[in-house]
């Protein structure tokens, strides 16, 4: 299995709001919905990771709800590739 860096999943996040015309700041310690980051493109970024790496993504709702700066976001999906 391909495992992707904290870095790459940043810029596959990037990707994901520069296509709705929104810019990732570089501050991790930003607020998610500060940046217009929803849960549709948490979604749309978990698939792309999952399509970089050939691996299923398994997490639960509990685990989302935690989730609130962009660098939960790299901390959650860097730590759902290890399991």
């Amino acid at each position: 299995m391909k495992e992707l860096s904290r870095a790459q999943i940043r810029d596959l996040m990037g990707e994901v709001l520069k296509n709705q015309g929104k810019v990732l700041p570089d501050d991790d310690a930003a607020d998610l919905r500060e940046v217009g980051f929803r849960s549709l493109d948490f979604s749309e970024l978990a698939l792309r990771v999952e399509d970089e790496t050939g691996e299923e993504l398994n997490f639960d709702a509990p685990g989302l709800r935690r989730i609130a700066t962009v660098g939960d976001v790299l901390d959650f999906l860097v730590e759902l590739q290890r399991q």
